[in-house]
């Protein structure tokens, strides 16, 4: 049927009495989803809505990223690698717009942010469990911030489990190991409680795998969806950095933390590091 004075009507077959189907509002929940954004400045301020949905967004991805790299993780201890990197490229375009949307959230000027500001308290981004579980999975691991979550046994309880597990990295050097790779011992018997560090006895393998890629697809496939992983996330900690610097300078955060100085000193925290060292090495 075409359309007609600018107005498309319904097609006949189009449902439209609900009373006894699934709809899309009870499918996802709508009803409560949207009851969740809840200003807490008074008078009410206009701007405040937008910094509520930039975060509550950010959590609904974060919680994605954990379900896929949790699959990620799993897959590789499967030995199924195939399923493991569609999981993480996945996360990759997840990524993406969790880095896109600080554009947005740009938007909000330092006048604007100053207007409801002191309502925050101490709540603060940097208390969000489930960037610190990524950052767990991924592999930097820091006990410390356990203490961040002492009031809340759910949150704790999972960073702590995650503490003790296999990270992704180590997931993924275990597998290689268990295809017939010369993994060495330091990096399938490290201890998974601590930060992930630079482990020198894996740039031999890493660098022959680089420079025999077509007899090692999988893992060379595999080492650069990880540097995409790892490079993806730095930008996104850069553009984190980068808006805080804009819209409050070099004010200290509202958790505690000494603000834009603390982000730029996490731009200096790796997950898979030797993919990273082993450009210096190969083509010399």
């Amino acid at each position: 049927m075409d359309v007609e004075a600018n107005s498309r009507p319904l097609e006949k077959e189009i449902v439209t009495d609900f009373r006894s189907r699934q709809s899309y509002g009870s499918y996802l929940e709508l009803d409560a989803l949207l009851e969740c954004q809840k200003p807490v400045s008074s008078p009410e301020h206009h701007d405040e809505m937008l910094f509520i949905v930039q975060h509550q967004t950010t959590e609904l991805w974060l919680k994605l990223v954990l379900h896929e790299t949790l699959a990620a993780r799993a897959a590789f201890a499967d030995d199924d690698m195939g399923k493991a990197l569609k999981c993480l490229a996945r996360v990759k375009h997840i990524q993406k717009t969790l880095t896109e949307q600080w554009s947005v959230l740009a938007t909000l000027t330092p006048a604007e942010y100053a207007e409801f500001r002191g309502f925050l308290g101490n709540s603060s981004g940097f208390q969000s469990y489930q960037y610190r579980a990524v950052e767990f999975l991924l592999g930097n691991k820091n006990a410390d911030m356990l203490r961040v979550f002492d009031a809340d046994p759910a949150a704790r309880d999972l960073l702590g489990t995650l503490l003790g597990e296999p990270s992704l990295y180590d997931a993924f050097w275990r597998c290689l190991a268990r295809r017939g790779y010369d993994v060495p011992a330091s990096a399938l018997e490290r201890d998974v409680t601590r930060a992930y560090a630079a482990n020198p006895e894996l740039i031999g393998l890493i660098a022959h795998v680089y420079r025999n890629s077509a007899e090692n697809w999988a893992a060379y496939e595999a080492f650069e969806e990880l540097v995409d992983l790892e490079e993806n996330f730095r930008f996104w900690r850069f553009r984190h950095m980068r808006t805080v610097a804009r819209t409050i300078g070099a004010k200290t955060g509202t958790g505690g933390s000494s603000g834009v100085g603390f982000l730029r000193r996490a731009l200096d925290l790796t997950f898979f590091p030797e993919l990273l060292e082993v450009r210096t090495v190969i083509g010399t």
